[in-house]
Formats: structure tokens, C-alpha cells, sequence
């Protein structure tokens, strides 16, 4: 999400005249886009800003910005502690940058606007893109959901969405632009409701977008994930065979303290019905460890749940608390040696199952889209299934945003490894 508002910002901001620069101590302006989803991303922005200072010692007529999560959680501590900021603006203010810059030649106190928006989507603004294969499009803004542990409803606002036709006109111009890749991005994705046109609806439009040839989304929620939407995700060959689907806890107890409106029950019977309705669908989840009041034997449900559903790959995280939340309100914090040893388990038991899930493609002729050469090795491309596999491969005359068949010889860690097949030819 952070990616897809730096390039609205970009676009913003090239509009006005500005021009992009390759290192910091060239600009005149400097934006950190940010995020305050965990402790460790605030850690990083504080110490980019303390950099940036030097910066502007050096060069005091430099405009320095903090833009997103943090402007909006933070703006107070920012305005205190890091006088050289001279621009603050929260994730639904984006459109005052120019104004905002115009006056600060006039008036060189800070400017700030951390106000949360019930409309702004952006809808009408394209995003000024990177070269790739992958382009995001932001369909919805928000979030609905209030788990306890998460603080972004409280810097992103309510949840609403854009039109069907604003974000199919994005995904023709991505195409125009000669990205082969939509990702379709929301805080709950599944949650999109524009005048009665729900997530299934719009995802069915995007794929009937000529020239689309891939389409993934994230991050959904699993109360919001039905049949319906698994319909069309059959239906449609260009939708990835892939659903990122967030776990967080396999305790009912623990699920219930983080309002997660599902059971562990619920969550097993819904990852087979995704595996029913779409055979050999890669499935990724969320794992936070040493919630509140998570005893040894909640954490076993963590366990017995991933060897249930045997994902493909998770992002594992200890538990960091959020001030604003409701869960830094329990009294029964857990100590910070018991989540170490829980998220190395955690971590231990995942890549075991995500070694059997790979060694399974071996043998396989897999569809890969060609985004990057090998960092390895520049005669080896490398790229995604569309069950989310990175693939290393022999470069063999083709080139990125290509979907070749490759034949999958080797699993080696979380990547598998692969020649090109001849006996499929190339999309």
C-alpha cells in the first residue's frame, strides 16, 4: 500500500514540475512515506530522519516531509522532537501536497494535515509507475475490521471503496503501460463495496480487462472470503491460483481477544474449500505469536493449525504493541523471551512446510512470469507461478513480462529451480 501512495504522491508531484532524483543529498524536497503497522518500521523512520538532519544542515533550504501512518499516529512527537520536519501529512491529504509546497516558499512553518477522509479514494489519479510487471491499483481505503492488535483504522480511516470503472480505466492504462500483472490492493481487499458491487463482481470485471494477463490480490480477510469469490477465481484463468489468507492466532481464546470474527474451526474448513474449489492453490498466511495472554497451549493451536492447513509460506511476527490499540490495554503482556522462542517454531515449522509444499512441484510443467534477472546469476531469469512459486530458470531467448512454460527439476529452500519446456510453448 505504501508502494501505490508513493506513486500517487510522485504523480503529484511531477504534475507540478518537480523531478525525481537517484540519491537524497541531490534534492531539494525529501518525503518519507510511512508506515506504523509495527514497532520496527516507526525504529527505521526515526533513524532515516535523524540522516536526513545531516542532510539539511548542510543544505537548510531542503524541505524535509513525513507522509502516511506515521504523520497521522505520531504528527504530535514529530512536531516536538524533529523541528526540521517541515511538512506532515496523513495518508488522505496527499492532494495538498502542491499547495502545501507553493505556500511553504511564502511561509516556512510547519504545514500539517493529518485529517481522515470518509471519500478520498484517488480515484482520479493514476499512479506514476515504475518499470516492472507488477502494477498495484488501489480499489478500497480503510479499515472496518478494528482487531485489537491493529492500528490502522485509526491512521487510514474508514473503510470505502472506489468505482468499478475508476479502477478498470487503472488497469487498461497498466496494460497500455506494458505491465502484464495486476495486484489488486485494499486493508481488507475482500471488503470492497462500491453502490452494492462487492469484491467477486469487481474482480470478474478486471479479469474481462483485455490484455490483463495476470491478476492477484491482497490482503483479504477471511470472514469476507465465500464462494462466490472462489467462483470466479475458478472461472477465470488470468486470476492467480493464490489467496493470501491471514491466520494471526489458531486459538479461539486468543482469535476472540484480537476480534478476529472467526474460529479456528471456521478458518481449517475454509482453507479446504479453497483447495476444492482451486486444486493446487498456493496459500500464505499471517502468524503473530505472544499476543496478550497467550498461553502455551493457545500457542499449541497456532501449531496444530498450521499442520492442518500446511501453508506455503507465512510472515511470522511477534506481537508489538500499538499504542491507541485495545490489546496494549491487557494487563497480561507477555515476556519478550517466550514470543522469540514461539516465532522460531513458528519460523522452523513453516519452512519444513513450505520445503514438502515445494519439493511437490518438482516434475511439474509451471507457467512463470518473467519479472527480474537472477541476482545470482545473470544468464537465469527469475519469476512467479501463479501459485506464487519463485522460479529460477535459464534465460533461453526470452525476456521479462514473458510467461514461459518452465519445468521445475529442483526445489532448493523457498525456490524452485527449472529449464525451460518445450513441449508447451510460451504464452
Amino acid at each position: 500500500m505504501n508502494v501505490s501512495d508513493t506513486e500517487l504522491v510522485e504523480t503529484l508531484l511531477k504534475k507540478q514540475g518537480h523531478q525525481k532524483v537517484i540519491t537524497p543529498d541531490e534534492a531539494d524536497i525529501l518525503f518519507v512515506n510511512t508506515c506504523s503497522i509495527r514497532e520496527h518500521a516507526e525504529d527505521k523512520v526515526h533513524s532515516l530522519l535523524g540522516r536526513y538532519n545531516l542532510l539539511k544542515r548542510k543544505n537548510p533550504s531542503m524541505i524535509i516531509g513525513v507522509l502516511g501512518c506515521m504523520a497521522q499516529s505520531l504528527k504530535h512527537d514529530i512536531l516536538e522532537n524533529k523541528s526540521y520536519v517541515d511538512i506532515v501529512l496523513g495518508p488522505d491529504s496527499y492532494r495538498r501536497l502542491p499547495e502545501i509546497l507553493e505556500r511553504h516558499q511564502a511561509d516556512e512553518k510547519s504545514a500539517v494535515d493529518t485529517k481522515l477522509s470518509k471519500y478520498e479514494v484517488y480515484d482520479d489519479l493514476f499512479p506514476n509507475r515504475k518499470d516492472g510487471v507488477n502494477a498495484w491499483v488501489t480499489i478500497m481505503r480503510g479499515c472496518d475490521k478494528f482487531c485489537t492488535f491493529c492500528i490502522v483504522p485509526f491512521t487510514r480511516g474508514r473503510e470505502r471503496s472506489r468505482s468499478v470503472s475508476g479502477i478498470t480505466k487503472e488497469a487498461s492504462k497498466a496494460v497500455d503501460q506494458g505491465f502484464s500483472e495486476i495486484t489488486l490492493l485494499g486493508q481488507n481487499v475482500n471488503s470492497y463495496d462500491f453502490e452494492g458491487i462487492k469484491f467477486p463482481e469487481l474482480l470478474s470485471a478486471v479479469a474481462q480487462v483485455p490484455g490483463v494477463r495476470r491478476i492477484r490480490y491482497t490482503s483479504p480477510h477471511p470472514q469476507d472470503v465465500n464462494e462466490e469469490l472462489l467462483e470466479v477465481m475458478r472461472k477465470y484463468e488470468n486470476i492467480c491460483n493464490y489467496i493470501h489468507l491471514p491466520l494471526q492466532a489458531g486459538s479461539n481464546r486468543i482469535l476472540k481477544r484480537m476480534n478476529r470474527t472467526y474460529t479456528k474451526e471456521h478458518f481449517i474448513q475454509l482453507a479446504l474449500k479453497i483447495r476444492d474449489y482451486l486444486p493446487g492453490a498456493g496459500i500464505s498466511t499471517d502468524i503473530i505469536v505472544g499476543f496478550p495472554g497467550e498461553s502455551d497451549d493457545d500457542f499449541e493451536d497456532t501449531i496444530d493449525v498450521m499442520n492442518q492447513v500446511n501453508f506455503d509460506s507465512a510472515y511470522t511476527f511477534k506481537y508489538s504493541p500499538r499504542k491507541g490499540t485495545k490489546a496494549t490495554e491487557y494487563d497480561d503482556q507477555i515476556e519478550e523471551s517466550v514470543k522469540q522462542n514461539r516465532l522460531s517454531r513458528v519460523i522452523d515449522l513453516q519452512k519444513s512446510h513450505t520445503l514438502l509444499k515445494n519439493e511437490a512441484y518438482v516434475g511439474n510443467i509451471e507457467k512463470v512470469l518473467i519479472e527480474k534477472q537472477s541476482k545470482r546469476n545473470k544468464s537465469n531469469w527469475t519469476g512467479r507461478t501463479d501459485s506464487n512459486k519463485w522460479v529460477v530458470f535459464d534465460k533461453s531467448g526470452y525476456d521479462i513480462n514473458d510467461i514461459v512454460p518452465v519445468l521445475i527439476t529442483e526445489s532448493r529452500g523457498i525456490t524452485l529451480h527449472g529449464k525451460i519446456s518445450k513441449k508447451i510453448r510460451a504464452a
